[in-house]
């Protein structure tokens, strides 16, 4: 009988058919370059620069908090749990292959009336279920695939961190330059109001213009406690992202430094590299070939399965009588099973597992999308803000210009008091300004750099990325 049901289940996987490969997501009309800027493949010095972008702002300070928060985010070690958990599972799916071995001991004492028995033995229990329709080897895949997808998730959640602990530097270093800009703003225009009281105890002015004078002063000076807590938060910011407490960095980062810029040139990967690049990409077509392998996974569940099991054992009444060849005895069993009526339950199972594969396929296309969408709308927006830049270093310019003559022709009588407010409010305004856009460009750095999946080491070449584009 053993015989006959191994041969049965030879003769079934023989006429099984091998579960079929996944088919990769596919992206129709994916476009060659970029529209906001021309594109090439990047060489390796480019793609080294990529991976540690923050480097290119030559700025000490933010590449060492970029490197502790690296190590120590909160966000990062869950990360780090969640892969080493799913490749615990991986394998524990990969053991699921082979065949188990148990090992039992067990001593037994019985008393009926007057008289006593014991009982002794020792086994070895081993089983395997053959894998007839790749159920067992889809289980595998699908852990694999979902440790690769977690993976891939660790390196989006490094990408987004270096993002976010680069912009609230920046905001901090944009935030101590527009309070230090207030404050020279504030100092000149007490410097204006104190001239302004000696003309009028002279009769040269009316108490009209002293007023004027003492406004604008105490309206300068109301806009410094905004931003200093903003200055504060962005130092409560960084500390948290780095894993420290909110107040740990407040002695580090209380000296005022310049906006950090990155250089002029940024060398620019095509769309199809970039979404390889992409780890949030990555990791949605992971899910996606876990998907697919769940459902290969399902479909075996509807085919019949073989298990073979044997033991090999002792049992004798004494200790000493273990060894001798009549305590042996032997088992073999073989079992063959097939679903006949569950209720529908596995086909209902193998349509909501096909579901699942559809809404990854959406996921997944969702995924690209954002992407060419966020590198698109980064050129867009550092285009614009370079532009903005320039003609607002021109209108700084001029403004500090006229605000110098405005106050000299007050001295000397030759203007009215309201001419020299008029060019302070502007000087004051235009110099923001410029502050709060050169901030905004070295942000938009920030964004293409994160846009573009830089900060992740990982740039898989088995990922295809859309049906016009060859995989690498």
């Amino acid at each position: 009988m053993p015989a006959a049901l191994l041969g049965c289940a030879l003769l079934l996987a023989g006429c099984a058919s091998p579960p079929t490969a996944a088919p990769g997501p596919t992206l129709a009309n994916l476009p060659t370059a970029w529209a906001g800027a021309p594109s090439a493949p990047l060489a390796a010095a480019e793609r080294q620069a990529l991976l540690a972008w923050w480097q290119q702002f030559d700025d000490p300070q933010l590449s060492a908090l970029v490197t502790q928060a690296l190590a120590a985010n909160t966000g990062v070690r869950s990360a780090q749990a969640a892969l080493r958990q799913a490749r615990a599972l991986q394998d524990v799916a990969a053991a699921g292959l082979g065949p188990t071995l148990t090992a039992s001991a067990d001593a037994q004492r019985s008393r009926a009336s007057n008289n006593s028995s014991n009982r002794f033995g020792a086994s070895l229990d081993a089983s395997w279920e053959a894998d007839l329709f790749g159920g067992r080897r889809s289980a595998l895949d699908a852990s694999t695939a979902t440790a690769e997808a977690s993976e891939a998730s660790l390196g989006a959640t490094q990408v987004s961190l270096a993002a976010e602990v680069a912009l609230a530097y920046i905001n901090l270093r944009s935030g101590q330059a527009r309070l230090a800009i207030a404050e020279a703003n504030l100092a000149s225009q007490q410097e204006t109001l104190q001239i302004t009281r000696w003309r009028l105890q002279a009769g040269l002015v009316d108490s009209l213009a002293a007023e004027q004078a003492q406004a604008a002063a105490e309206q300068t000076r109301a806009s410094l406690p905004p931003l200093q807590t903003a200055v504060a938060q962005a130092r409560h910011a960084l500390a948290v992202l780095t894993g420290q407490p909110p107040a740990a960095l407040d002695a580090a980062l209380a000296a005022t430094a310049p906006v950090p810029q990155p250089a002029a040139t940024l060398a620019l990967a095509g769309p199809a590299d970039t979404l390889r690049q992409r780890p949030d990409v990555r990791a949605a077509e992971r899910r996606l070939a876990a998907a697919w392998a769940t459902l290969a996974q399902a479909d075996a569940a509807l085919r019949p399965s073989l298990r073979l099991s044997g033991s090999l054992g002792l049992s004798a009444l004494t200790l000493g009588s273990l060894t001798s060849g009549s305590a042996v005895a032997g088992a073999l069993l073989a079992g063959i099973s097939l679903p006949v009526f569950d209720g529908g339950a596995l086909r209902s199972q193998q349509r909501a597992q096909q579901a699942a594969v559809e809404q990854a396929q959406e996921a997944w296309r969702a995924s690209v999308l954002t992407a060419l969408q966020e590198v698109e709308d980064a050129l867009v927006a550092l285009r614009g803000d370079r532009a903005r830049v320039q003609r607002l270093q021109a209108a700084a310019a001029a403004a500090t210009n006229a605000a110098t003559l405005a106050n000299q022709r007050f001295r000397s009588g030759l203007v009215d008091f309201q001419t020299v407010l008029d060019t302070q409010r502007s000087q004051l305004g235009a110099q923001d300004s410029l502050a709060s856009a050169g901030a905004d460009v070295a942000a938009g750095h920030v964004r293409l750099y994160k846009s573009l999946g830089g900060g992740w080491a990982g740039s898989p070449t088995d990922m295809p990325a859309a049906a016009n584009t060859p995989t690498p």
